[in-house]
């Protein structure tokens, strides 16, 4: 445990979860040229996007099952091949339908890698690090996103469409090979217990997971804090800056690099502060909700076009969400048996793509409406209009706010556990700081 070989597993996981999100990004970046390579609408557009992530987070609750009773090692490779395959049909398609079904191989293939490294890194490490290296995982993997931003939109705006895919593809080839020769389920040393022995035991696993308040308080937080910046990278960030603000295209590239910056500048602290205060981890994550919240309301009514500050103020917002529902799983850590935390994670992972397809499914849909309205009325087609994003974006308050209701509600059955369980007592936040200031007052 925390060995040099526990550092190396690290490395090569964390490198193939880099290459997995740069995969899952790079449609986000080609979104416009999809446009004028199929010549679709922004709803049958969005599919493009909207059907990865469902597949990804359909398949996040059998992939933990298949983490506890098989392990991670397999898993990685399998769905790290499966974005290879992915990426190659993409890269050639001749129609959107084509390139649909490559971007559902991609999502398949990236359902498994996320939550097969948090798996490992529980496996390899013990103590207060493992939250410190959740964050990491997803700091570091963010780069994906640079490498989607800036190589591959390079490739893309000058090599073309099935240069820049098969590119892309190549690296997962080399992930392949890493986690094949490199990777190990657990130290040999490893008192974690036995996988279950059948199905029926993993899925009786999976079960108590989903009934526990704290699984669920991981579920809501995931879902709350990590969906608009995913929102914004994947799908329509780039049409928005693009399009709505009048960027240029490499410079909206470029300006998605802010989210990965913020996430990497406070993910580290993030991952402090939950273990420093774990009885005040879902003030953290509402605080984080609350700071995306008022971003997106400076943005959304300023008259006329947002400054350029403005918009860097929000990718700041939306990149801190990122690290902040890495949170969640930290609350699956901790209210779970290790023999049973991939079933956990996956029940976690779904939270923020459950409802990150939502929103981008309902925004395609809003801004054909809004088009077709404007259609009909005699004036131009504007597909793209800022006031449409406006509207548009707005369908993320309705989703994130029922996600904060039950959020809340998770959150006050897993304090009544807590106290039931273990006579932990955890009041309001606002309590407990008035008390510490009467202490030090007093002192």
């Amino acid at each position: 445990m925390n060995s040099r070989r526990s550092w190396l597993i690290f490395g090569v996981g964390v490198l193939a979860y880099l290459i997995a999100v740069m995969q899952r990004t790079t449609i986000g970046v080609a979104g416009v040229a999809a446009t004028d390579r199929f010549h679709s609408t922004a709803s049958v557009l969005s599919t493009l996007a909207v059907l990865q992530i469902v597949v990804y987070a359909v398949m996040q609750v059998p992939v933990g099952v298949l983490i506890d009773r098989v392990g991670s090692r397999w898993l990685m490779a399998v769905g790290t091949a499966l974005m290879v395959v992915g990426q190659v049909t993409v890269a050639i398609a001749p129609t959107i339908g084509v390139a649909i079904l490559g971007r559902v191989l991609v999502g398949a293939g990236d359902a498994t890698v996320f939550t097969s490294l948090m798996r490992l890194t529980s496996s390899w490490f013990q103590g207060r690090i493992v939250p410190q290296l959740s964050q990491w995982i997803g700091n570091i993997g963010q780069f994906g996103q640079v490498l989607s931003a800036i190589p591959f939109a390079l490739v893309l705006h000058q090599a073309g469409w099935t240069t820049a895919f098969l590119s892309a593809a190549s690296l997962s080839v080399l992930a392949f090979i890493g986690i094949v020769i490199v990777i190990t389920d657990r130290p040999k040393s490893s008192r974690e217990g036995p996988r279950p022995a059948s199905w029926p035991e993993a899925l009786r696993a999976l079960r108590v997971s989903l009934k526990r308040p704290g699984t669920q308080l991981g579920f809501w937080s995931h879902f709350t804090t990590q969906s608009s910046g995913t929102v914004f990278s994947l799908m329509w960030g780039f049409p928005f800056m693009v399009y709505g603000l009048g960027y240029d295209a490499g410079d909206a590239a470029a300006a998605l690099i802010v989210m990965v910056a913020a996430g990497v500048i406070v993910g580290p602290l993030l991952g402090l502060m939950t273990a420093r205060f774990p009885l005040r981890r879902s003030n953290i994550v509402l605080a984080i909700v609350l700071l995306v919240g008022v971003a997106w309301a400076f943005v959304l009514l300023w008259p006329g076009t947002p400054p350029f500050w403005l918009i860097v103020l929000l990718l700041v917002a939306m990149g801190i969400g990122g690290p902040g529902s890495l949170i969640g799983f930290d609350f699956a850590r901790t209210f779970n048996p290790l023999h049973s935390l991939g079933s956990a994670n996956g029940i976690v992972n779904v939270g923020g793509f459950l409802a990150s397809f939502v929103m981008m499914f309902l925004i395609g849909i809003a801004m054909d409406t809004q088009n077709a309205i404007r259609v009909a009325g005699g004036a131009a087609s504007d597909l793209y209009a800022l006031s449409s994003f406006r509207w548009a974006f707005a369908i993320e308050y309705v989703v994130i706010g029922i996600g904060v209701v039950f959020l809340v509600r998770a959150r006050r059955r897993t304090r009544r556990q807590l106290s039931d369980d273990e006579g932990i007592e955890v009041g309001p936040l606002w309590v407990a700081l008035v008390e510490r200031w009467r202490r030090r007052s007093s002192s």
